[in-house]
């Protein structure tokens, strides 16, 4: 085979990564996994700037999004149920680097997102403990950095075991928004009226300045970007039990991130007041007005202990990107190292390192160089967080893409459905995931940082840039450039080439 057909052999990792690693994951695990990855509750309370329109945002970004994602990845999975997900069926469609390229744009933003999920731990902790919250911006930063730890720990012990852990916790995630359902029913129930009518329809019509119109169209990129991450589960693909697993866990983890995220966006909704409602930790205050003060204290404790577990989940998940570029010498060989538990230890070890070093930097050096450390750290952490999720957006533009190119190589694949349902889910996906790009680099995500140089008006939709805008492309363009330097750098130090053969 050679290598301008290299997409369609088999790469190392495919023939080997299977006898590595044991096959333990159900399609129960799998859902587990895929609702810790996409279900970030906290977007429930972010999105009621919205009002009763929220709901409507949801629901198309489920359709214009979440769906698309679903069965596209649900094709590649059945076709190429390997390790990696995005990092092979890119190198399938476009050969080594791109397959590698793919492969970081999709593991840089977990990374990070490590970070994101150790500050929301600490911010339901402070809702119980408020000693928590007071603490200074450096003190928290060692917190996390303990978490990151703690976590690192978790996700090199046995698979089986911490996937059980994962589980039991997935549970209490559950219960948790279960909760918060049932406090807006007692809200309600006590005659209490609706903080924000969560059934004012009226509202969602394109004429009302709060409805579903281009003018409002970053909420639609605000509900993108809470469902990203559909495909990660399959990181970990030749590590499932049985096939139909690809599929069901598409499908069962889809319904249950819907429900949960529009169950507890009524709960907020109707329950907290508007001034209130999209505070991180709203999601527990309607637990605290709806039912009692201590099931409140409960829930955020479940969230805590989620969030907790939600980054160990990041950390396995993403380490087998690492870890299959090693097999493949598109990075040093030492990134593949398993441990006795048989389990990507290296590769685990490196993302906690790098995750906290930006905790370091964003969290304790960069606020005792500042004037106010509070308005700095957020500085810090709003862009870090934003340029990863336009690189994270970047690769499902890939995903899409992947598949059209996948399907016309490989006539004989068996189809899940009609050629014309991926060519519309692709392109339907495709522009919903650069609408989440767009969104990202228009809306500043914090006050401190203007945005306000100029505005485009593009079919009624405004797109400002300013500092934010330069700031987060800069360093999304920045971590682009990284990601193909380390591509020669890795294949070098391998001792490969960028011609590899994988024949």
């Amino acid at each position: 085979m050679t290598t301008t057909q290299s997409g369609q052999s088999g790469l190392p990792s495919e023939r080997v990564a299977g006898g590595i690693l044991p096959r333990v994951l159900t399609t129960f695990d799998m859902v587990a996994i895929f609702v810790a990855i996409v279900l970030f509750i906290t977007n429930a309370a972010v999105i009621q700037s919205a009002g009763s329109a929220a709901f409507g945002w949801w629901l198309i970004a489920f359709v214009l999004f979440l769906i698309p994602c679903a069965i596209v990845t649900g094709q590649l999975g059945a076709m190429f149920p390997g390790e990696g997900s995005i990092y092979l069926w890119t190198h399938k469609a476009f050969g080594p680097f791109w397959g590698f390229f793919a492969g970081f744009c999709a593991w840089w933003p977990g990374v990070l997102v490590m970070v994101a999920t150790g500050t929301l731990t600490i911010s339901f902790l402070g809702y119980v403990f408020p000693g928590v919250g007071s603490l200074s911006v450096q003190a928290q930063g060692g917190i996390i950095v303990l978490i990151l730890l703690l976590a690192a720990i978790l996700a090199v012990l046995r698979f089986r075991l911490t996937q059980n852990v994962v589980n039991i916790v997935f549970g209490w995630y559950g219960a948790a928004v279960a909760l918060m359902f049932l406090a807006g029913i007692a809200y309600l129930a006590k005659g209490n009226a609706a903080a924000t009518n969560p059934w004012d329809f009226a509202s969602w019509s394109p004429s009302d300045p709060h409805g579903l119109n281009l003018g409002n169209w970053s909420f639609f990129g605000l509900a993108v970007l809470a469902l990203l991450g559909v495909e990660v589960p399959l990181n970990m693909g030749v590590e499932i039990k049985e096939q139909r697993a690809v599929t069901r866990y598409l499908l069962w983890g889809s319904l249950a991130v819907m429900a949960a995220y529009l169950l507890a966006t009524w709960a907020v909704m109707v329950s907290v007041p508007a001034g209130k409602s999209a505070s991180i930790t709203a999601v527990a205050d309607a637990v605290t007005i709806g039912l009692a003060d201590w099931l409140g204290k409960l829930v955020a404790l479940m969230l805590a202990a989620a969030f907790f577990v939600i980054t160990v989940v990041y950390n396995y998940s993403f380490a087998r990107l690492i870890f299959v570029s090693g097999l493949d010498a598109r990075l040093p060989r030492v990134v593949s190292h398993v441990n006795k538990a048989k389990v990507p230890d290296v590769a685990v070890a490196i993302q906690t390192v790098l995750a906290a070093l930006f905790t370091l930097i964003a969290f304790v050096l960069v606020p005792i160089a500042a004037d106010n450390p509070g308005n700095a750290q957020t500085e810090v952490y709003n862009v870090l967080q934003a340029a990863v999720t336009v690189i994270w957006c970047l690769s499902i533009v890939v995903l899409f893409i992947d598949v059209l190119v996948i399907l016309r190589r490989y006539p004989e694949a068996r189809r899940l459905a009609h050629p014309a349902v991926f060519w519309v889910a692709s392109i339907v996906g495709a522009l919903a995931s650069l609408v989440g790009v767009i969104s990202t680099l228009s809306g500043s995500w914090t006050p401190l940082i203007s945005n306000n140089a100029g505005k485009l008006n593009v079919l009624g939709a405004e797109i400002s840039y300013g500092t934010w805008f330069w700031l987060v492309g800069g360093i999304a363009l920045a971590s682009l450039a990284i990601g193909a330097l380390l591509y020669v750098l890795g294949v070098l130090v391998a001792g490969g080439s960028s011609n590899t053969q994988d024949a």
